[in-house]
């Protein structure tokens, strides 16, 4: 009941109420159910200790919403997760724009004295896609046009999403009875964590973006080109020349190129119809 009252709260004109935390599972996460009610920790710019994984929800006014949605699984080496940079940051960016973001706290398998391993970040982005789905009308989405889209460490989460699906998660409820495949993908310097040998030939189009000079983050990228050419799947990538690791959404570059890349993003969507009903 609670989770609906907050859904049906998202609805209210204040953006204060838009941006209500939901809890992905009524009573906890599959199997961590004594651990729901454990607090986060926040600072500055990140959270840790999630146990009781949610999406946020940041919803663009009726009259410009475009119906098109991303689910945002910030990064954070999962030791903590950069909330505002790599969450609310796309939602201060997309939001004009029409499109619907939603931001995911998954939980941290490296996070010190976790018990969890990053099987259960893939479960929490699975969930998180489901959740959208089943709830699209509530929160005025299209089902056919939901993204999930990760920055570093959330990327990775994607791909594990996105390559392993979801065939043996618990079922708890009727979300999880609902199509867990994003309809685009979106990759934001995403880790190693997850990427495949191979992309099957069904996999979601996706849009990646990474710098040159990121010596964490831009192999990856690259694989993933190959291999999704290889597929003839979908995709556009942008491999700028620098910027290092953590150029989040360009808001705090110096750099042209990354200020712009969103814009880029932006119009991927708008040539694939996803901005649109089809």
């Amino acid at each position: 009941m609670r989770a609906l009252l907050l859904i049906a709260a998202l609805l209210a004109p204040t953006a204060a109420l838009a941006q209500q935390q939901l809890p992905l599972w009524p009573n906890g996460a599959p199997g961590f159910e004594s651990r729901k009610a454990i607090p986060e920790q926040a600072a500055d710019y990140w959270v840790k200790s999630v146990n009781n994984p949610s999406i946020t929800a940041y919803l663009p006014p009726k009259e410009t919403a475009t119906g098109a949605a991303l689910i945002v699984l910030p990064g954070g080496g999962h030791r903590i997760l950069v909330i505002h940079s790599e969450g609310s940051d796309v939602a201060k960016v997309m939001n004009p724009k029409g499109v619907a973001v939603f931001v995911v706290k998954y939980r941290l398998f490296r996070e010190e004295g976790s018990p969890y391993t990053i099987d259960h970040a893939r479960q929490d982005a699975v969930r998180a896609v489901r959740y959208v789905r089943a709830h699209a009308a509530v929160f005025g989405v299209d089902p056919k046009r939901i993204g999930l889209m990760g920055f570093s460490a959330g990327g990775e989460a994607v791909n594990l999403a996105v390559y392993q699906g979801a065939a043996n998660d618990p079922k708890t409820d009727a979300v999880d009875a609902v199509s867990a495949r994003p309809d685009f993908q979106v990759l934001v310097y995403p880790g190693p964590l997850g990427v495949p040998e191979k992309v099957p030939t069904d996999t979601p189009p996706a849009f990646i973006v990474a710098a040159n000079d990121d010596e964490c983050c831009s192999a990856p990228p690259v694989d993933l080109l190959t291999r999704f050419r290889a597929a003839k799947v979908p995709i556009e990538f942008h491999l700028f020349q620098s910027g290092g690791h953590a150029f989040n959404m360009g808001l705090r570059s110096h750099k042209a190129a990354l200020k712009a890349w969103p814009d880029r993003l932006f119009d991927w969507l708008a040539d694939n119809g996803w901005l649109k009903a089809g």
